[in-house]
């Protein structure tokens, strides 16, 4: 625990729960998203280079599951904005005892919570309100190049969303299967 945070670890290695702490009065309040100071008690050791907000407009939909390949693995802190989402991270670094397994949680603008998720795992959500915003703090800028992704649906991951799936892209549904992944371990 920190002043602003309530950090507490998940079942994946390098994977945390943050809560947030608001300080307000009458006036309204203010609420610290990001302190390296306060998160380094999480593993957080890199410097943000790059931040991203995105919108999701329909319930159910899907997005994932994203990571990006070496050298250009990223940490992510992710926070819901507006709306309510199930935020997951999967392991995909194969010397892990948690590869292939998966985290997830309920990040909303009422829970005051994000998740940090450590470079070689995998990220995504559905959105369970519709006109979702999210907010990402990554450690390393995005690289086309890099880009990486498995399946939401890949019953390997056997990943239980909340809802019924709604909407996903084309691309995310054309993520390889984890077990037809490339490097696999």
């Amino acid at each position: 625990m920190t002043d602003r945070f309530v950090v507490s670890p998940t079942a994946l290695a390098g994977v945390h729960c943050i809560r947030r702490k608001r300080v307000g009065d009458q006036r309204g309040w203010l609420e610290r998203l990001f302190c390296s100071d306060e998160l380094a008690t999480a593993g957080w050791s890199w410097n943000i280079a790059q931040i991203n907000r995105t919108l999701t407009r329909r319930k159910g939909t899907v997005r994932g599951m994203h990571f990006q390949h070496a050298p250009h693995e990223e940490a992510k802190l992710v926070t819901c904005l507006r709306g309510e989402v199930f935020d997951v991270a999967v392991d995909l670094r194969p010397d892990s005892s948690t590869y292939g397994r998966w985290h997830g949680e309920v990040l909303s603008e009422a829970n005051d919570t994000s998740l940090l998720i450590p470079p070689g795992c995998a990220h995504g959500f559905q959105a369970l309100s519709d006109d979702v915003e999210m907010l990402y703090f990554h450690s390393a800028p995005y690289v086309a190049a890099a880009e990486g992704g498995v399946r939401p649906d890949d019953p390997a991951l056997s990943i239980i969303w909340p809802m019924e799936i709604t909407e996903m892209s084309d691309r995310d549904r054309s993520h390889p299967l984890l077990n037809d992944r490339e490097g696999k371990r």
